[in-house]
């Protein structure tokens, strides 16, 4: 009697441990699958690496390109404006008023290929309150007008976008 519990115990321990192995899988199945998991992470770790490699190298390239060709434009505008001065040039016996005429459309065509650039001038008239962002104060004078305000412009200033080339050179209206 003692033999058929431990038979019957026997088969119901390899019975139990049977129903364990169908239902979870073996440490060499889990090791298998975690291998295959790691395999597949790290395939996909080295692609997204290589295509953050390639978009850097892209992407310096064209802020290369960029640099390299960025004054492309504006240099394409002042080529009429070459044109027109090499052809006053090339007229030395042209009259004073021809010339000046000359030097006058010269300038239209100047203005014109900053403006299309984005080129703009600082020119305040006389009363602009001076905006030490724009205006750069020579002097000030005695005037009668409000303090801190253009009196006159000595020479204009520029702009690119909204970016100061150049400020204008103002005298500004003293206090009272």
């Amino acid at each position: 009697m003692s033999q058929e519990p431990n038979a019957a115990s026997t088969a119901e321990a390899a019975q139990t441990e049977g129903s364990t192995t169908a239902a979870e899988p073996s440490i060499e199945a889990k090791l298998a699958e975690a291998e295959a998991r790691l395999a597949e992470m790290s395939d996909a770790y080295l692609r997204a690496k290589a295509e953050t490699e390639n978009i850097r190298r892209r992407s310096e390239d064209e802020m290369s390109k960029a640099r390299k060709y960025a004054v492309e434009a504006f240099a394409e505008a002042m080529l009429p404006v070459m044109d027109s001065m090499e052809a006053a040039i090339a007229t030395p016996d042209a009259k004073v008023e021809t010339v000046l005429e000359g030097v006058h459309a010269t300038k239209r065509q100047l203005a014109a290929a900053l403006e299309r650039n984005k080129v703009l001038e600082i020119n305040p008239g006389a009363g602009v309150k001076f905006d030490p962002h724009q205006h750069q104060a020579i002097s000030m004078v005695p005037a009668e007008q409000e303090a801190n305000t253009v009196v006159a412009v000595l020479q204009k200033g520029y702009l690119i976008a909204d970016r100061v080339l150049r400020p204008a050179l103002v005298t500004v209206s003293a206090p009272k």
